[in-house]
């Protein structure tokens, strides 16, 4: 292969995304996600990283409820589903968690057990200590070759940062 050529067997550069499922601002920021993969392809892995905040009630339960979402194989389409419903989430509560499972045909009475069994807890805690000890103190915050870019106060300009992050990371691969 010469060097002019991209090695299309590199590791894909990880965006880790620090989210929070009742989150309105998670859920604005999807459209950067959809178009960073529509993007980059499998040359960038998407990472949702838990970061549930003591303001939304729910989001340590949502959390949960998204590693069980990963566990029966629709991770990212539950957390997508569960974001575009922040606002019955909110009103609502676990409930809601349990229903999206069962639209997207996932084992909702699994759900509804893992929420009570606490099975994933450690998973959400550990992401959650891992993002304090970074510096994360909102969501979306973006993580991407060990820079990190908050999008709690603003969105503004971040998915034309991480192209420039990833652009330069693929090209060094």
């Amino acid at each position: 292969m010469s060097d002019s050529t991209p090695d299309s067997t590199a590791a894909p550069v990880v965006l880790d995304v620090w989210c929070e499922l009742q989150c309105s601002d998670c859920h604005s920021a999807l459209t950067d996600i959809h178009a960073l993969r529509e993007r980059y392809g499998d040359r960038l892995e998407v990472r949702l990283r838990h970061f549930p905040l003591e303001k939304h009630k729910h989001a340590f339960a949502a959390a949960q409820a998204a590693e069980e979402a990963a566990e029966q194989g629709q991770g990212w389409a539950y957390a997508e589903a569960v974001l575009a419903r922040t606002e019955e989430l909110t009103a609502r509560g676990e409930p809601v968690l349990v229903e999206v499972a069962r639209e997207l045909g996932l084992d909702a009475e699994e759900f509804d057990t893992a929420l009570i069994d606490g099975r994933h807890i450690l998973i959400v805690d550990a992401d959650q200590a891992e993002g304090k000890a970074i510096g994360v103190t909102g969501t979306p915050t973006y993580v991407i070759g060990g820079e990190r870019l908050d999008g709690g106060r603003s969105q503004e300009g971040l998915r034309e940062r991480i192209e420039a992050i990833a652009d330069r990371l693929l090209a060094q691969g």
